[in-house]
């Protein structure tokens, strides 16, 4: 988190008198782990509302993205990060860079690992990429409902050769077991100081960035194989027609071969049409407001190792 530009761009911090309270308390806490860790399922269940984007896909969370949880007394700038992996290819690249780089400046680090799995070299590897790190760190496992109580023990007993943690929460995201447990250790290790953003915000996204993954997420979860990973989705335009109280939103999914279009578009657009009725339903959510959606599949070939097309659809973070 590059501080120096955020006050840059934010020279007041907290832009009211919510957080003045010499007693608050306020900071970013960097959510870390593998893909399908539950990294975003945790910042949805923290929220209350849907926020991240989540699929059983790797590579679901391409963008850092700051969510902000205004409590009484604390505010938590949650940083979701992209799962660590081994990278195939420059986006994968991109994207592990991006997760890493948020363990710099960060008051709290919160490693997740799936309980209902084996702790592997993978969760290792990203431990050891905290050992430079001076901020307090806490072990979550995650995914409690899918485990019983002996094996999360096991699993517990195991995680003190990974790291030196501050805590060590286990929890479910999906039936809300913990969730406030892990509020109040993150709350107890975060710095006094004012409140970083008002208290009506919630994430620091664009809206046009928000769009684009709620439609990239039907794609993931609705298509296998190679097509997940090769899409790339932008907002083109999206205006507000306030007579018709109606979003127009245009936007564009991008592939990188022919034989994807033809699957996403499918028979007759039938595909597509799917794509965008459930995107549409999302949507229409997040915007609190009807919503005419129109999305265009076009080829750019290769464009996961070209880093010009990378930053042009926003991945690049940093």
């Amino acid at each position: 988190m590059d501080l120096d530009a955020f006050f840059a761009e934010n020279p007041m911090g907290g832009v009211d008198s919510y957080g003045s309270d010499p007693n608050f308390r306020s900071g970013f806490v960097t959510l870390i782990g593998r893909p399908n860790a539950g990294k975003s399922t945790l910042v949805n269940a923290l929220m209350g509302k849907k926020i991240a984007i989540t699929s059983s896909t790797a590579q679901t969370t391409r963008h850092r993205l700051n969510a902000v949880l205004s409590l009484d007394d604390a505010q938590m700038i949650l940083v979701d990060t992209p799962g660590l992996h081994k990278p195939k290819d420059a986006l994968g690249s991109e994207l592990n860079a991006s997760a890493i780089s948020t363990l710099d400046d960060v008051d709290v680090i919160a490693m997740l690992i799936d309980s209902s799995e084996p702790i592997g070299k993978g969760d290792r590897w990203v431990a050891e990429q905290l050992t430079h790190v001076t901020s307090p760190k806490i072990c979550v496992l995650s995914k409690t409902d899918l485990v019983n109580d002996e094996a999360l023990a096991d699993q517990i007993d195991k995680l003190c050769d990974l790291a030196d943690w501050s805590a060590v929460i286990a929890l479910s995201a999906k039936s809300g077991r913990n969730v406030d447990a892990f509020i109040e250790e993150v709350v107890d290790l975060l710095p006094h100081g004012p409140a970083w953003f008002p208290r009506d915000m919630e994430c620091d996204h664009p809206i046009e960035t928000m769009v684009a993954e709620f439609i990239r997420e039907k794609v993931l979860r609705d298509f296998r194989d190679e097509v997940p990973h090769a899409v790339g989705v932008q907002t083109d335009e999206m205006e507000y027609v306030s007579k018709k109280k109606l979003y127009r939103i245009y936007a564009t999914i991008y592939v990188e071969r022919d034989s994807q279009k033809g699957i996403l578009i499918g028979k007759h657009g039938a595909a597509i049409k799917q794509i965008g009725a459930k995107a549409r339903a999302d949507l229409e959510v997040l915007l609190g407001s009807r919503v005419f959606l129109d999305l265009k599949v076009k080829v750019k070939h290769n464009w996961r190792s070209d880093e010009s097309q990378i930053r042009r659809l926003g991945y690049i973070d940093r």
